[in-house]
């Protein structure tokens, strides 16, 4: 094998790929993006339906001007009209406020979950697939344990050692989420470890950690992250059980497991408290799961 040639393999597919002539037909199209949309009409909504939860989340004065906390005798158990779109609860306060405003609480509880697995669970699957030996066989065994518990079971073992509150809340989730991108990471690590580009990569001289961060992690991370896209849906769940079950933010912080919790002894005079809240929540998680599946048919056809 020639120099040249061992330095083509040792960069990567992807450079190999950026020295080729350009395609004169490449750049943005706009008809090609139409058609494209047009064909996904779910994918559309599903991303709209994001675009607002995070809106709400950082800017909730956008959708609604009224105060989440603020309770008018009169008008208690009103149920959806113009003047409040979701109705109100128990104490008159307008439920669709408190949806808006709750946003905040359920996104950063379910990006610190996800942040969480995300990480440990990546580190965990890269160092293994990577190192291997015992090290791999200690941190296997570890996931196999997480994964032999019921991720809610774990979830409410770790909030009751960490305590009530949605970071803890978020961080129990998290924590019990970690095995399954350990997994994830560790396959496409141990796919990656033998191919002619990293056997290259070692052939020439490089270093380990020049190998890891220049081939290996770069190359096996979108499974991965679309994992993550995929694990915001089992999230915003699990975020919301625990929160409905009194582990989550305390009262009168409207978070959307906590309102669900609240309506459930109205349903008979007040159903919209709790079914209003709780079409929020499967709106969210059925958004995400259409996203994450783009996402992974994107990803196959790459591969």
């Amino acid at each position: 094998m020639t120099d040249s040639l061992l330095t083509e393999l040792a960069v990567g597919p992807s450079k190999v790929d950026s020295v080729a002539e350009p395609d004169p037909r490449a750049g943005f199209d706009g008809r090609r993006l139409l058609r494209f949309l047009l064909s996904r009409p779910g994918l559309v909504l599903s991303v709209v339906i994001i675009v607002l939860v995070v809106l709400a989340a950082f800017w909730p004065a956008l959708f609604t001007a009224r105060d989440p906390l603020l309770g008018v005798p009169s008008e208690i158990f009103s149920p959806p009209s113009g003047a409040h779109w979701f109705g109100t609860d128990e104490l008159g306060r307008d439920l669709f406020a408190r949806v808006v405003h709750g946003t905040a609480l359920s996104l950063q509880a379910t990006v610190i979950a996800v942040a969480v697995a995300f990480v440990a669970g990546g580190a965990i699957g890269l160092v293994s697939g990577f190192v291997g030996g015992w090290v791999e066989e200690v941190l296997m065994r570890f996931a196999d344990v997480l994964l032999s518990i019921p991720a809610l079971f774990l979830s409410l073992a770790l909030v009751t050692a960490l305590g009530y509150g949605t970071v803890n809340v978020a961080i129990a989730v998290g924590i019990a989420s970690v095995a399954g991108f350990a997994r994830v990471m560790r396959a496409e690590v141990l796919r990656l470890r033998q191919a002619v580009f990293v056997e290259a990569s070692w052939s020439s001289g490089a270093r380990w950690y020049t190998v890891l961060g220049r081939h290996v992690l770069p190359s096996s991370i979108g499974p991965v992250v679309v994992l993550a896209t995929l694990d915001l849906g089992t999230a915003v769940l699990s975020v919301s059980a625990l929160s409905f079950l009194g582990y989550g933010a305390a009262p009168p912080a409207p978070e959307w497991g906590t309102l669900i919790s609240n309506g459930r002894n109205y349903l008979a005079n007040a159903w919209w408290i709790s079914t209003l809240a709780g079409l929020m929540v499967a709106l969210v998680v059925l958004a995400t799961n259409r996203i994450a599946r783009a996402l992974s048919g994107e990803w196959a056809r790459q591969r």
